[in-house]
């Protein structure tokens, strides 16, 4: 008897990109070139973290390897913007009690946080908050209340408490900080990316149209036609259509950065806000990159949770152009088991 033969069923073309971030856990050695082999399409160069020494030599090998694979693997430049934070604590961290009054002081010295107050390096962070106000610290996992504000003092109320180490973000929740999307480290930054040769930049915080192009004109005076990704971080980025469509127009891509906006606008409001997001952009013929604990689990294991397989195929589902991994690429134990599994 004879069997009909089958045609083979081939597998499936991914278009869908992933962007893996570079750092320590990317340098070890053969990690890079097992990642590029995995699927990376683009790479994340930090400039939160590193030298300009470091992104250079990090982005001389990505081009190397890729040519060596006959690869074409693009390199995205990350401005770090106006992250807002704490200063430091004499013991490197404490535990703030829920309940507890605890002073934001501007005029405080930067390594002489105790248990009742700290520094912080926004220095006119007390213009920007009112009795009311809600500060969410280390992304959201310590909240504190505004009860008033005397001066350079920001006295506050814990709502939610736990360990705070140095350094750590503040946001306000809704938004409403002042702080211009491009700082002096930016702007430097800025020409260390077109110096080393990026693909693409990101621009973090804007809050309108207007930030995007101020970004422009510094890669026009700078020489440089590189494509711009605005970051999407704000409450007010996304408060209106106008304002979103404005930036989404003044960039070549934009990215749901749901870790900064989902502290500003709440958890809640950031699944409809991501799907919101992505169908404007697609409207608008740009590019969308879906970021933020994408697969978070997988810096500690080396399987993704079914959580995180179920978000990524969502993010894919509502038309994502690029996923993108964090800390998992750069800092996690499974960098490589990482992009395989989301692959």
């Amino acid at each position: 008897m004879t069997h009909p033969s089958y045609t083979a069923i081939h597998t499936p073309i991914r278009r869908t990109k992933i962007v893996a971030t570079l750092g320590p856990a990317s340098d070890r050695d053969g990690v890079l070139e097992a990642m590029l082999n995995a699927g990376v399409d683009v790479v994340r160069l930090n400039f939160s973290h590193g030298s300009a020494d470091d992104h250079r030599q990090r982005l001389t090998r990505v081009r190397e390897i890729a040519d060596r694979l006959g690869r074409s693997v693009a390199a995205l430049g990350d401005l770090q913007g106006p992250k807002i934070r704490i200063a430091r604590f004499q013991s490197g961290a404490v535990t703030l009690a829920e309940g507890q009054a605890f002073v934001l002081d501007m005029a405080m010295d930067g390594d002489a946080g105790t248990a009742e107050r700290v520094g912080c390096d926004y220095k006119t962070l007390a213009d920007d908050v009112t009795a009311g106000d809600r500060l969410l610290l280390d992304d959201g996992r310590l909240v504190l209340d505004v009860t008033r504000v005397a001066g350079q003092q920001i006295h506050t109320r814990v709502v939610v408490g736990g360990k705070l180490s140095n350094n750590k973000g503040i946001n306000k929740q809704g938004g409403g900080l002042s702080a211009p999307a491009l700082t002096d480290k930016d702007k430097a930054d800025l020409k260390t990316a077109v110096a080393i040769g990026v693909d693409y930049l990101a621009v973090s915080f804007p809050r309108s149209a207007a930030d995007m192009q101020e970004a422009r004109e510094l890669l026009g005076a700078a020489g440089a036609e590189i494509g711009l990704v605005a970051k999407l971080e704000r409450a007010e980025a996304v408060a209106d259509t106008a304002t979103l469509n404005g930036i989404i127009e003044a960039s070549e891509a934009v990215m749901v950065a749901r870790g900064d906006l989902g502290v500003e606008i709440g958890d809640a409001q950031l699944i409809g806000t991501q799907k919101r997001i992505i169908k404007q952009a697609r409207t608008l013929n740009r590019a969308v990159i879906t970021a933020t604990q994408m697969m978070e689990s997988m810096i500690e294991s080396p399987l993704p949770t079914r959580a995180e397989v179920f978000d990524v195929a969502n993010a894919v589902l509502d038309g994502t152009d690029a996923v993108m991994l964090s800390a998992e690429t750069a800092a996690g134990d499974f960098p490589v088991e990482t992009i395989e599994a989301m692959n």
